[in-house]
């Protein structure tokens, strides 16, 4: 099995990035791989895409379909954060079974903590292992909103090859900057600029090293919320309004918008009702039963509640008090506008058109 590391960089959507703010990874691309524009999966959330790249599979085989889960029988919820909720073997299970070292590197807890099984060397910058850290010859890692965090991570992920000489790496960033600056913006730029750095010293340190970097979803600005639980509530509809986004990370996701909704019908809720009433939300672009949610993205039929509702591009379901509010310095994601991000590759296993999603770079690795 070759050498190889995937960095995640988390919410870079594709206009991120230009010759300006990362001219190595353009030059790289040029002379030995290919940078393009790929697909993530829907939902456009974090755990569902890391799933998908990790495994190479789509959701109804890796089963993640958000960062939070909801079960209509017993009425439990709460957040994916741990072991247990990944249903499909990962590449990091398929290195170590064949006696490779590993490494996972992350800024957020919560991607170690879900897909982390099987690494020998964890990397943990929300909750660091000073051990670890000290093994590495490193600082210890600023707070997770710190714009910083991605620098961090990326030497992070430079002096575990130069020490440690995994064969196979995945490097995960925080979106934070993303989720609050647009493209073009002196944050988001530095942001671009440390990665771009990285790569270039990480290639340096092993030409022959496969390096592919990608996004696990895309960012937009989003100009109004709604509460469509509220909304519901007020109309006399019995349902549960699940946003696959929903997760901790309030510092991203302060009213936890998202661009995509789960509805689970109650028992004795009327389909006709709530059909009706959702489709007189102007905001509401596409309303799919569960059957054909799944069969279009590929998901799990029975994870994904009775509806799929998707708005159109400048507007996010949110939690806060009332039905509507407009919004100014909203950036977030979950929707099929956030499903495009990059793809970028060195020494790449296999032509550029073999790739056409995220997850199609380890799911070429698989094969």
């Amino acid at each position: 099995m070759d050498k190889v590391i995937i960095v995640v960089f988390d919410g870079c959507a594709p206009e991120y990035l230009n010759k300006r703010n990362a001219p190595d990874l353009f030059e790289l691309a040029r002379t030995g791989g290919f940078l393009k524009t790929v697909k993530g999966v829907i939902p456009s959330v974090t755990n569902v895409n890391h799933a998908c790249i990790l495994s190479g599979k789509f959701p109804e085989e890796t089963k993640v379909v958000g960062n939070y889960y909801y079960n209509p029988q017993t009425k439990e919820e709460g957040f994916i954060e741990e072991r247990g909720f990944m249903k499909a073997p990962t590449v990091i299970q398929a290195y170590r079974n064949a006696g490779k070292k590993t490494a996972f590197l992350t800024v957020k807890g919560k991607v170690l903590g879900v897909y982390g099984d099987g690494t020998d060397i964890a990397v943990n910058a929300q909750d660091p292992d000073r051990q670890i850290i000290e093994q590495l010859g490193l600082p210890m890692p600023p707070a997770i909103e710190d714009s910083t965090s991605t620098k961090w991570i990326m030497q992070a992920a430079l002096a575990c090859i130069e020490k440690e000489n995994p064969d196979f790496i995945y490097c995960t960033t925080n979106d934070y900057v993303f989720h609050h600056y647009a493209p073009g913006t002196p944050e988001a730029d530095e942001q671009v600029r440390y990665v771009n750095e990285y790569i270039r010293k990480i290639h340096d340190a092993n030409p022959e090293l496969r390096i592919y970097l990608t996004a696990d979803h895309g960012m937009n600005q989003k100009t109004a919320l709604i509460n469509f639980q509220n909304m519901a509530d007020n109309a006399g509809l019995k349902l549960y309004c699940l946003p696959p986004l929903k997760d901790r990370y309030v510092a991203n996701h302060i009213y936890q918008e998202c661009g995509i909704m789960y509805i689970y019908l109650d028992e004795g809720q009327r389909a006709e009702e709530f059909l009706a009433f959702a489709e007189s939300v102007p905001e509401i672009e596409r309303i799919l039963t569960k059957e054909d949610a799944a069969q279009e993205f590929k998901l799990p039929e029975d994870a994904i509640g009775d509806y799929v509702m998707l708005l159109k591009k400048d507007y996010g379901f949110g939690e806060f008090d009332g039905k509507r509010i407009e919004v100014k310095d909203v950036r977030t994601h979950g929707s099929l506008y956030e499903r495009e991000v990059p793809l970028f590759a060195v020494n790449p296993q296999f032509p550029e058109s073999s790739y056409q999603y995220s997850k199609d770079i380890v799911g070429n690795m698989m094969k």
